[in-house]
């Protein structure tokens, strides 16, 4: 399809603060598009807007103003919504729920037939290496079993755009090889994918292209082994953020 996974635009974003009697401005007029079938690294220092980002496209949080699109709609509508796969970096699963059960309530939630989202559920859970604890409860879980968990739960509707935040924090070594196939899945599916790191492996491993985040805009753009390798992206780092009142 020729409509861009993403389309943003001028998009302003930010968090209450002092009890909720002002704003703190995180994203400041940040424009970004995602080609379909694109992988790519968002990078930026803690702070910058990443997860911000994330959850926006997600459909978590609302922005101040600006133009999202995705997937060619509104992330207001539901339908929309369930074409989108998020893994949080927080990993915020009901911690009574079982690995299987929680699996088939987000099958249900994305309107999967039920059949499909059990079939699924089973193969995804072999897959990241959990089918031995598929009816434990999640709060039982290790990190890195809950990091391969929420990896399984990102990928079980098939989304046409896939959204991960720091998904190698916290993750085992079982969990880097499972990445790695998940992501091989996405890529002959034709699924586009943003990945938030701070860690440069996360790009040079799995993204095609780079946006960095600074003072709430995307500071700069272009392939992974380019930016990696010159020293526009340390000093980019370096630059002190944007005033929360400037421009």
């Amino acid at each position: 399809m020729d409509t861009p996974a993403l389309e943003i635009r001028q998009l302003v974003a930010g968090y209450p603060a002092l009890l909720g009697l002002r704003r703190t401005q995180v994203l400041r007029g940040l424009d970004l598009s995602l080609a379909r079938g694109a992988v790519l690294g968002l990078a930026g220092p803690n702070g910058s807007g990443k997860s911000t980002l994330l959850r926006l496209v997600a459909g978590v949080e609302r922005a101040s103003s600006g133009e999202l699109r995705v997937l060619g709609g509104s992330v207001a509508d539901a339908a929309v919504r369930r074409r989108v796969g998020y893994l949080p970096e927080d990993s915020p699963f009901p911690p009574e729920l079982s690995a299987r059960a929680m699996l088939e309530l987000c099958g249900a939630l994305a309107r999967m037939p039920r059949e499909l989202a059990q079939r699924e559920s089973a193969r995804l859970l072999a897959l990241v290496g959990l089918e031995h604890a598929s009816r434990k409860r999640l709060g039982s879980f290790s990190r890195g079993m809950l990091r391969r968990f929420g990896l399984a739960q990102s990928w079980l509707h098939a989304p046409e755009l896939l959204l991960l935040d720091e998904p190698t924090a916290g993750l085992d070594a079982q969990g880097f090889e499972v990445l790695g196939t998940l992501l091989g899945e996405a890529r002959a599916r034709g699924t586009a994918v943003v990945i938030a790191s701070h860690l440069p492996g996360d790009f040079t491993d799995h993204a095609s292209e780079m946006a960095v985040i600074l003072g709430g805009r995307i500071a700069l753009r272009g392939g992974v082994r380019e930016l990696l390798a010159g020293r526009s992206l340390l000093e980019l780092y370096r630059t002190p953020p944007v005033s929360a009142h400037a421009g």
